[in-house]
């Protein structure tokens, strides 16, 4: 039997707090993975990468850095995008700097990240089921990890099925909230509709309470803030054989909170 190829996916590192948790807690974790990718989709003051959050994530551990429909708020993300250890969401139209996916090879595997956008209740972007479909046409790609950044529940699972035996794993992240579904479907694809993220815990999805209660108190905008205190790190562990996933769990770990 092929030696297992453990991949660490690490839910949406949000602020200071996630790349706290992340630079704490990541260094101990990398013994027992191959590979890890991380989402850093909100790891600069909640909206975005720069330069300082890229470095963190990837001091930390990380192998490969996601992103999501906040890849544009920082300018210093355009300087970062050349590093094939960056992946930009591939449903993007045509001249888009960086690039949807990337291939690496690690230990004699080859393993291919790529990062998509849905379109339910998000802004329009290209059709991700099309993209994915024209992108696996591609001989090379070896085991093809899935990070589908998207709102709703049916349509990560609808591409889910739609890859089920073509990918690795297809993980959802964009919510923030780690959902219990995570299974191994047909033809050895993971998938877990939602990983979770990596922040600061007493919070609204990472903003202090205060700005997201005005808002639907009032109904008018509101700034948000990051929380700070202690935070969480969630996280899909999946294990692959041949190319194809056989195990997937979750992973979660939360700071203590002082008193």
């Amino acid at each position: 039997m092929a030696r297992p190829f453990r991949i660490l996916f690490v839910g949406d590192v949000y602020g200071k707090p996630g790349r706290r948790v992340l630079s704490a807690h990541l260094p101990a974790l990398r013994p027992a993975y191959d590979f890890i990718i991380v989402n850093g989709e909100n790891a600069a003051g909640g909206f975005g990468l720069n330069r300082e959050s890229f470095d963190a994530i990837t001091r930390a551990g990380a192998d490969c850095i996601t992103l999501g429909n906040h890849a544009w708020h920082h300018k210093e993300v355009y300087g970062l995008l050349d590093d094939a250890r960056l992946v930009r969401p591939l449903n993007l139209p045509l001249g888009t700097p960086g690039s949807g996916y990337s291939t690496f090879e690690v230990q004699g595997e080859r393993v291919t990240v790529v990062n998509l956008l849905g379109r339910v209740f998000m802004e329009a972007v290209s059709n991700p089921f099309l993209a994915m479909d024209e992108l696996l046409e591609r001989p090379d790609l070896g085991a093809v990890f899935v990070d589908f950044h998207a709102e709703a529940t049916s349509e990560k699972a609808a591409l889910a099925h739609h890859l089920a035996g073509r990918v690795a794993a297809v993980i959802g992240t964009h919510t923030h909230v780690p959902t219990a579904d995570t299974r191994i479907l047909s033809g050895g694809t993971a998938f877990q509709t939602d990983a979770g993220f990596t922040g600061p815990l007493d919070s609204i999805i990472g903003a202090d309470p205060e700005g997201p209660l005005q808002r639907f108190l009032t109904e008018r905008p509101h700034r948000f803030t990051v929380r700070d205190g202690p935070a969480e790190l969630n996280a899909v562990a999946v294990e692959l054989v041949s190319g194809r996933a056989v195990r997937a769990e979750r992973y979660h770990y939360e700071e203590e909170k002082r008193t």
